[in-house]
């Protein structure tokens, strides 16, 4: 499964995060050598959007997966000023982990965040206490915050709206 990363910083500079993001992703063995930088897509014209870069990698169900979200809410525990990072999956779905509600966590939680964020990318359902599934807008209940939904398409264009 191909799945896509940025991050963006406290100003809302994504260049930077998501290169300081694939900096620390490369410095994880099971991740090293994965991961490829690429130019965002420009926005549609007539319309306002972010630019910058994207990570792309390709993950295989399991080991990688779980390296790749405990990397990820590491990442973002040692991040000053607000941090988010947002994964894109094949289906659209994007999950996003915000360094406002990891940065205090204590291990067993860090650990448990890491859990949900792995069971979202996989697809393995439950991603959250309070019974939120997978796809769910706000599925944050336990700590650590961690929103899961499709993103908003333009009208017209055949797509599910979030």
């Amino acid at each position: 499964m191909k799945v896509t990363l940025f991050s963006a910083g406290p100003d809302g500079g994504r260049v930077a995060a998501t290169s300081e993001l694939h900096t620390w992703l490369q410095r994880q063995p099971e991740l090293r050598g994965r991961l490829v930088r690429q130019s965002a897509a420009a926005p549609p014209p007539g319309t306002m959007g972010a630019s910058g870069e994207l990570l792309t990698l390709l993950l295989a169900p399991g080991g990688l997966t779980a390296a790749l979200a405990a990397a990820v809410v590491a990442w973002l525990q040692n991040r000053r000023g607000d941090q988010t990072v947002t994964i894109t999956l094949p289906d659209q779905t994007q999950i996003t982990v915000s360094s406002t509600k990891v940065r205090g966590l204590t291990a067993e939680a860090t650990g448990d965040l890491a859990q949900r964020v792995a069971a979202a990318i996989d697809g393995s359902g439950r991603i959250a206490d309070g019974g939120a599934e997978r796809g769910a807008p706000g599925a944050g209940a336990a700590p650590g915050e961690l929103n899961t939904g499709r993103p908003a398409q333009p009208a017209g264009d055949g797509g599910e709206r979030a």
